[in-house]
């Protein structure tokens, strides 16, 4: 019998490419406990989606699995079924293999737009059949070569208790089915970033255990003639990803920052990012200063380069309430000059995020109780990092209701998206009021994880079935528990901030609004633009 299974299902409608993602990407030797780490934050304007669950299964003999582009959800065709499939929560499967990416585009001209296989269902097939980083790797390869590719240039971070990699991939082009790529391992002990461009130039050479790539990555440019070299030797992010000031300023601003956060001792300079001609590419991973934890990932991964000469909460393009965001479009032109062409920066954090995490892999535990993901929806600045188990056994409501097209209050994106756009209107206040509840349950859950790992690990010993379904209700309950208390946040934020008042509710009978005015700065500019108009004196009559 012939069974057609979906199991990429397409949850949003009309997004654009995840252009602006970002990874970061830590080994289990820069870690504070053991853990690999890596974070995702997928960001792209009006994108949202429901938390991607699927359950263990078993397939019958001829089963075929439809794919859809990700992206757009156009059906590209169907491949083969497995006979077992890995349960998948998120971006992490049930042994703890964890996979994000960043799109760097690349040639344009290489596209397969006869491909089957696109990036995102590349990811979660592969989480569905690999067991480890380098089983992922393969799956990506082999698909790709029997089904073709139909994406742009992808990076991929993928781990797994063990070792973490970095993938480049680019498609051939119409009628050349597969991909030219290459994985980097991350040494132990080092971490490494990348945001929407290839990081990886040096191929090595006969040195599997830490770099793999396809047999004709080099000779492909060659024989198309774009091949180019980086240091005397053949470079693949030179070759299918060459940068303009705008790729860079955009997206290696995010390394930098990651970088300098780290291992600050590094003092990497900014010229790069900065398109400064002949700057030095930073290296494509770094030894931290000291060991990283996952509260450090979950702070950088609210970064907009505060206490840096970048901070995108100073100045006139933070308004008069220091927003670190700065609406779309990322460049713009004058219409007093339209020869030059001008730039905003592009933090870690962004407005735009659907969802991000921070993916923790432990290779000392069960893998029931070692694959946690901090999962978090929207803005990352405001949102909380929920603990979800890679044993859930089922998707936390919150995360699976409403679209991008559809509010509802039942949904985790939609409550965390009011809180959050309301404290863009006067971020230097609210954003105070948000950060002390993210802050009071993301430490709680900090807090709560060693003993709740003990007795699930005390569990797992007698019935690990049991331990699985225990450390499940956890994670649903943490869930349901941060979206109640979201919708309490928003109708706090709302009353507390009304008609440009801050207004003590407790005082009054919940009348005693107190002007929250604007700070110095603005103020200075305010007066600046038009001397003398906003004095408040007796002007002398010009007649």
């Amino acid at each position: 019998m012939r069974i057609i299974i979906t199991a990429l299902v397409l949850l949003m409608a009309g997004y654009s490419s995840l252009i602006p993602c970002t990874n970061l990407l830590v080994t289990k030797g820069a870690t504070t406990d053991g853990s690999t780490m890596i974070t995702y934050a997928a960001d792209a304007g009006g994108f949202m989606e429901r938390l991607f669950y699927l359950p263990e299964a078993k397939h019958e003999a001829g089963a075929m699995l439809e794919v859809h582009d990700w992206d757009t959800g156009k059906f590209l065709g169907e491949i083969e079924q497995i006979p077992h499939t890995y349960r998948v929560v998120g971006n992490m499967n049930q042994h703890q293999v964890t996979i994000g990416e960043t799109t760097f585009t690349g040639l344009d001209e290489y596209r397969d737009t006869t491909g089957i296989m696109d990036y995102g269902s590349l990811m979660r097939i592969a989480l569905q059949r690999a067991k480890t980083a380098r089983e992922a790797i393969k799956v990506i390869d082999d698909l790709t070569t029997k089904y073709g590719y139909y994406s742009t240039g992808e990076s991929f971070s993928i781990a797994d208790p063990n070792e973490v990699w970095i993938m480049d991939v680019h498609p051939k082009g119409v009628g050349n089915k597969g991909i030219v790529w290459v994985a980097r391992r991350i040494p132990d002990g080092y971490i490494a970033a990348h945001a929407n461009q290839s990081r990886i130039r040096k191929i090595i050479k006969n040195d599997p255990n830490n770099c793999l790539y396809s047999k004709d990555v080099i000779t492909f440019a060659q024989e198309k003639g774009i091949a180019k070299e980086f240091d005397g030797e053949f470079s693949y992010a030179d070759t299918y990803n060459p940068l303009d000031p705008g790729g860079v300023l955009y997206c290696e601003g995010r390394v930098w920052r990651f970088f300098s956060l780290a291992a600050p001792s590094q003092n990497l300079s900014e010229d790069y990012w900065r398109a400064v001609e002949g700057a030095v590419p930073y290296p494509l991973f770094i030894k931290p200063d000291s060991k990283i934890s996952v509260k450090d990932l979950q702070s950088w991964m609210r970064d907009h380069f505060e206490g840096t000469e970048y901070d995108m909460t100073k100045g006139l393009g933070a308004g008069p309430y220091g927003c670190p965001y700065r609406w779309k479009n990322l460049s713009w032109k004058l219409e007093s000059d339209t020869t030059k062409k001008f730039g905003w920066e592009r933090p870690i954090s962004t407005q735009q995020t659907a969802w991000s995490y921070v993916a923790q892999m432990r290779s000392f535990l069960p893998d029931e109780i070692g694959g946690l993901l901090w999962y978090g929806v929207d803005d990352a600045a405001t949102s909380c990092y929920v603990p979800l188990y890679s044993s859930l056994q089922s998707a936390p409501k919150p995360y699976t209701v409403g679209s991008i097209k559809d509010f509802t209050w039942e949904s985790m994106f939609w409550v965390f998206n009011l809180v959050a756009n309301k404290s863009y209107t006067m971020y230097s206040h609210i954003s105070k009021d948000v950060i002390e509840v993210q802050q009071n349950y993301e430490d709680k859950f900090l807090a709560y994880q060693p003993q709740l790992e003990k007795a699930a690990a005390e569990l797992y010993k007698t019935n690990p079935e049991l331990a699985a379904s225990f450390l499940s209700d956890y994670s649903i309950a943490n869930a349901e528990r941060v979206h109640k208390e979201w919708k309490s946040l928003w109708e706090y934020v709302t009353v507390k901030y009304n008609d440009g008042y801050m207004n003590d509710v407790t005082k009054n009978e919940g009348r005693a609004p107190e002007g929250v005015g604007y700070e110095q700065k603005f103020l200075e500019q305010v007066v600046k633009e038009r001397p003398g108009y906003y004095d408040v004196k007796w002007k002398k009559n010009s007649n």
